[in-house]
């Protein structure tokens, strides 16, 4: 029997085309620059950034900036979001409600009033929680972590207000600013220009009159996994009931073990492993993972567990292998044909993702608030995991060929690196019908010699 290659769609590809198909793929990677941020599983996820003018000052305007992450999956962790830009002209910030500029700059030309910030690119960074009620707006205070627009869209918002001077006081004298950047925390995203959008209007509480804005502009992020880390950052593993085999992640899929640096990772045998965790000054957006043989973060491991005669049950565990982060909120989606017909999900909050018209095989999977939700930091209790229930359809179902088996997984959003096709634990027999049919067989003949000897 010849081996088979299995596709992202779920179709078989002989073993002898697959060389083709690898070289094809490296060709049509060419085409696209690492910058691009296009995600088959959320096209249209972005984080829109609105800046709404809401009134006009002696020397400026007074504005409303609104963070909106629709990203479906992708959410913004502590320590948040940090937004900057670059003014067009020679624009200061005399006060900000609900954030705060990181930098204040050189405001040695003003006497009297010195303005919040004067720097030519300032930077803006969420409150923090518990800041004083005067100086909060709507949606602020939260650290700058967003929550993913599937999850809980309410609290995927954040807003704060800016008192903007020496500028335009018209719309023909306001200057868009330039330059946009957002990191969260880190480098991945890449804005585009702002551009002039009609104006947004407000609703008043009583749903008796609207307001709009004097002006508004609209700035469109999108994320790619290649700017934010040189290395993934999550990997699968995967067993089953009908196999033996326990196919581990791929060996230095996000690194190797340095040798020469014993701190690169953490031995959990080691009788200092307290002080080799928590050293004085220890940052803790730094990894510090456990010594494996993948050494990756987090290791998601899939099991096809059982079988019924009319369903099938897997078992998702997620591994958290950094000894330094809690990973609050996390969230899984999971790609496989079955999920059109999922049956019941344990101890998990679980969404469809239907991206595309008709096509119905992604699923976002995620913790129960104050039950699971935080995945802790790396050692006996730094893991979740659920199991899942598919009701089969005859006309696709087959353990055979690593049907079971998911077509890709995303944790946090992040692309996570799954074994080889090759490597897949595979049936005794490539005949799954006569597999299981001399299994029932044999299990039968057992079960006569029993009650015969009884």
């Amino acid at each position: 029997m010849e081996s088979v290659w299995l596709s992202t769609t779920g179709s078989a590809v002989p073993r002898s085309g697959f060389l083709a198909f690898l070289l094809l793929s490296l060709l049509l990677c060419t085409t696209f620059s690492s910058t691009e941020a296009y995600d088959a599983l959320d096209p249209t996820g972005n984080i829109t950034i609105k800046w709404d003018v809401i009134s006009w000052t002696p020397d400026g305007y007074m504005a409303v900036v609104t963070m909106y992450n629709f990203q479906q999956y992708r959410h913004i962790e502590a320590p948040g979001w940090i937004l900057g830009w670059t003014w067009a002209k020679k624009e200061v910030i005399w006060n900000v409600m609900g954030g705060q500029t990181t930098e204040q700059g050189d405001c040695s030309r003003f006497k009297g009033n010195i303005p919040h910030c004067c720097k030519k690119d300032p930077t803006i960074v969420d409150l923090l929680p518990g800041s004083p009620y005067n100086q909060q707006i709507a949606n602020c205070c939260t650290g700058g972590v967003l929550t993913s627009w599937a999850q809980d869209p309410e609290h995927a918002i954040s807003s704060f207000q800016l008192s903007v001077g020496s500028a335009g006081t018209t719309n023909k004298t306001v200057k868009l600013p330039r330059n946009f950047t957002l990191k969260a925390p880190g480098p991945g995203y890449t804005c585009g220009p702002a551009k002039i959008v009609k104006p947004t209007k407000f609703i008043t509480k009583d749903k008796r009159r609207s307001t709009q804005a004097l002006m508004t502009w609209n700035v469109t992020c999108t994320y790619s996994q290649f700017l934010a880390q040189k290395t993934p950052t999550c990997c699968v593993s995967l067993s089953s009931f009908y196999n033996s085999t326990i196919v581990n992640c791929p060996t230095c899929t996000c690194g190797c073990q340095n040798r020469t640096e014993p701190s690169s990772c953490v031995d959990p045998n080691s009788p200092h492993l307290a002080s080799v965790v928590s050293p004085p000054g220890k940052s803790i957006n730094t990894p510090l993972v456990r010594c494996t043989n993948h050494m990756c973060p987090i290791r998601v491991h899939w099991h096809v567990k059982l079988q019924y005669k009319e369903y099938w049950r897997i078992k998702i565990t997620i591994t958290n292998f950094n000894y330094v982060v809690n990973y609050s909120q996390w969230n899984l989606v999971v790609q496989h044909p079955n999920f059109d017909n999922v049956t019941q999900v344990f101890s998990f909050n679980y969404k469809p993702l239907t991206p595309y018209v008709g096509l119905n095989d992604t699923g976002m999977l995620w913790g129960v608030k104050f039950y699971n939700d935080l995945l802790t930091s790396a050692g006996p209790f730094g893991n979740v995991q659920s199991e899942l229930l598919f009701r089969k359809d005859k006309s696709t179902f087959t353990f055979d060929k690593g049907w079971a088996f998911p077509r890709r997984i995303y944790f946090n959003g992040d692309n996570c690196v799954m074994p080889p096709p090759d490597a897949y634990p595979w049936l005794p027999n490539a005949n799954s019908k006569l597999v299981f049919s001399l299994l029932s067989t044999v299990f039968g003949t057992l079960a006569c010699v029993v009650m015969l000897l009884t």
